[in-house]
């Protein structure tokens, strides 16, 4: 399993995910291996949310960085974050499906909701 890491391009997309889509509407994620080239680090994972007054429509997105890991740019980091499917609820694999055609990428990993996106750094105070 991939999970985040303190200063890790994962955790940075996935706090950047967390700025664009509310995190509870999101019922899954998929990693696919991070690449470096050169000196840069890659990732893509696929995220699934469920909307809707009634909860009835599911998004499917992907979400990208790239981040510079050595040279003169060191530490830069970009992130997008595209939709790329939407159909009913029920029809989670055929999207996904799609998604893996259009990458033309190995599997990739599922990761628990709440293992992907970063705690708050100051929770919510109760009282």
């Amino acid at each position: 399993m991939i999970l985040n890491q303190p200063g890790s391009g994962w955790g940075r997309l996935a706090a950047r995910v967390a700025d664009e889509i509310p995190v509870t509407e999101v019922d899954g994620v998929w990693q696919f291996r991070a690449l470096r080239h050169d000196a840069a680090e890659f990732g893509t994972a696929v995220i699934s949310r469920v909307d809707g007054e009634r909860q009835e429509r599911r998004r499917i997105y992907t979400a990208r960085y790239m981040h510079i890991l050595k040279g003169r740019e060191r530490g830069k980091f970009d992130a997008w974050l595209e939709e790329v499917g939407s159909g009913p609820v029920e029809t989670l694999d055929d999207l996904l499906a799609g998604v893996r055609r259009r990458m033309e990428d190995e599997e990739p990993s599922p990761v628990p909701v709440a293992d992907w996106f970063p705690e708050p750094d100051d929770p919510p105070r109760k009282g």
